[in-house]
């Protein structure tokens, strides 16, 4: 009789779960989050702090745009630097869980205030060599990822004080998305939406409703009492206030778009389907070629001015 081939055990979130569970039994090992909501771009920014010590990390800044000036500001980064000095705050660490497609970060900036080391997913170079290409960045611009300070491996472990944290690859939404699980809680990005609103689209390049897929049973594998805190709330019809923290257990058991039972390709068919529906995020084209940078804007020309570029006819 054929056996079905097993599949090799998820090192990577088997490590994930393990520190979650020692950091539910021992409240000293959870961070405090702290969340920064920006209206303009839905965008959920946050400070996580090790409760036993100065150390913090900074996980999805956003550097304010006004697309019709073309004029950046630094409204939302201000206030983090502002609570960041008023706590005493250490920052180790500029998380960002992939190159934005809705906003700009604020990492540069930020950095310059408070330091710490900017990181994101090692498959940033997918995203700068898609899109180096779309905006024809030319051969000044790096595709190796060299604009970040660390690019993570899935499964690979760093620390935030006395905070244990594990970085899982959990790409569909982009090639490069990461997931940080830290303590009890993990901030997964644009994977996840609050359970009323489901979860992220993947008609971006190298994005893909499978891969997507995947990536979500890997959270879903997670304890049930995981924190999760998102990157984004919409406010789903019905809800009157915006939200950005949940659990697994909710996501697994309530999640509109892939909750326990909806297999892949019910899935791949909702959000291909709901994908074709979507207009592109009005920031994309500025985010992105800015994000791809690690957050620096181009590089002044001869007049000294800084350009972005539009595409025409082409995204």
């Amino acid at each position: 009789m054929m056996r079905e081939p097993i599949s090799p055990p998820d090192l990577a979130v088997t490590k994930a779960r393990s520190s979650i569970q020692q950091a539910l039994a021992a409240p000293a090992s959870r961070p405090l989050v702290e969340a920064f909501f920006d209206e303009a771009t839905f965008t959920v920014s946050y400070i996580v702090r090790d409760s036993n010590s100065s150390a913090c990390a900074i996980i999805d800044s956003v550097l304010d745009y006004d697309a019709g000036s073309g004029r950046t500001s630094e409204r939302s980064a201000d206030a983090l630097i502002a609570y960041v000095r008023d706590q005493g705050l250490e920052v180790l660490w500029q998380l960002e869980t992939h190159a934005h497609a809705d906003h700009l970060s604020a990492a540069p900036y930020l950095q310059e205030a408070l330091g710490g080391r900017l990181a994101i997913g090692e498959k940033i170079v997918r995203v700068q060599e898609t899109f180096g290409k779309l905006f024809n960045a030319g051969p000044d611009f790096a595709r190796d990822g060299r604009q970040f300070d660390h690019l993570f491996r899935d499964g690979e472990v760093f620390s935030i004080g006395g905070l244990q944290a594990i970085a899982l690859h959990v790409p569909g939404h982009t090639p490069a998305c990461m997931a940080y699980v830290i303590g009890d809680a993990v901030f997964v990005g644009d994977t996840l939406f609050m359970p009323d609103y489901g979860t992220a689209r993947c008609d971006f390049p190298g994005g893909d409703a499978a891969t997507l897929f995947a990536s979500i049973q890997r959270l879903m594998a997670l304890p049930d009492e995981t924190r999760v805190f998102l990157c984004h709330d919409y406010k789903a019809p019905g809800r009157d206030v915006f939200a950005w923290e949940t659990t697994i257990g909710a996501q697994r058991r309530d999640n509109v778009h892939v909750h326990q039972g909806v297999d892949q390709a019910q899935f791949v068919t909702l959000r291909e389907t709901r994908d074709r529906t979507l207009d592109m995020p009005k920031l994309i084209l500025p985010s992105v070629q800015v994000n791809m940078r690690g957050g620096h804007l181009p590089e002044p020309e001869a007049n000294g001015v800084r350009y972005l570029k539009i595409p025409l006819n082409t995204v």
